[in-house]
């Protein structure tokens, strides 16, 4: 089975920042071992794998360590795919995910935006470990569907901060989202995320579905600026509408190739 593969940078608008995503266009599913280890040799925080379906496409997201239900800048980078090397003829893509239901992405003067379902967040106590793990008690603490936010005064905090990541994979969620509000934009925020095999990730498009609902609220507000502070940095627009979430950014394809995983099809 041969396989088109692209590399992309997305969040961002030039090389060597943002979040990079493999995103890997098959014609029919191989064998889930298969696919977790393409993703385990990609070594990506995470790798798209798209099947067509209908006018649109399947998806499924591996980092590499395991299968993941939403992952905003794979899906990001799968549509600046579609849109700028496969021609894809209308303003908008379907994807069909197991987990998450449909999703859409809309091309628009070399923006994408991700139609994402709103995280539902909720006032939470503290998991064992958690505080001692990030190193810094916050001033709230917010849990969503998968997710733990937790809420700081300021943006040297989130640059600051320095977990101990060998004790923050012990406690139970898929990630910890940290933020504050930025200095040039709306928020700030950092993601964490050990648990599926990544201590850090650049760039957390479903991170926002945590984090607009949250700041919606605090700031009394629906559209927002945001920066995501890792090392690459990243660039996000956001914009809650009633139980959507509009995530917007850019991407940039760094390399393409076909790999060939030796199975039939």
């Amino acid at each position: 089975m041969k396989i088109s593969l692209f590399q992309v940078d997305a969040f961002t608008d030039s090389l060597f920042s943002g979040n990079p995503a493999a995103v890997c266009l098959l014609s029919a599913w191989p064998n889930d071992e298969y696919l977790q280890k393409i993703a385990v040799e990609n070594n990506l925080s995470e790798t798209a794998f798209l099947v067509p379906q209908g006018n649109g496409y399947q998806i499924r997201w591996f980092t590499p360590g395991t299968e993941v239900e939403l992952c905003g800048h794979a899906t990001l980078a799968s549509a600046h795919v579609l849109f700028n090397h496969l021609k894809h003829p209308h303003e908008t893509i379907e994807f069909y995910s197991l987990h998450s239901g449909l999703l859409k992405v809309t091309q628009n003067n070399g923006w994408l935006t991700l139609d994402f379902p709103k995280d539902e967040i909720q006032p939470a106590l503290p998991p064992d470990g958690l505080i001692h793990a990030i190193g810094k008690k916050p001033l709230e603490i917010w849990s969503g569907k998968t997710d733990y936010l937790l809420f700081f005064a300021s943006q040297e905090e989130i640059e600051e901060m320095a977990p101990d990541f060998r004790e923050l994979v012990k406690v139970e969620a898929r990630g910890i989202i940290v933020t504050a509000p930025g200095y040039e934009t709306d928020f700030v925020s950092r993601f964490f995320c050990p648990q599926v095999g990544i201590d850090e990730d650049p760039v957390t498009g479903s991170a926002h579905t945590t984090l607009t609902p949250f700041w919606a609220h605090r700031l009394n507000q629906l559209e927002f600026e945001a920066l995501q502070l890792s090392k690459r940095g990243g660039f996000i627009k956001c914009k809650l509408m009633g139980q959507r979430v509009l995530i917007s950014g850019k991407a940039v394809t760094f390399f393409s190739t076909t790999i060939d995983i030796g199975l039939k099809g």
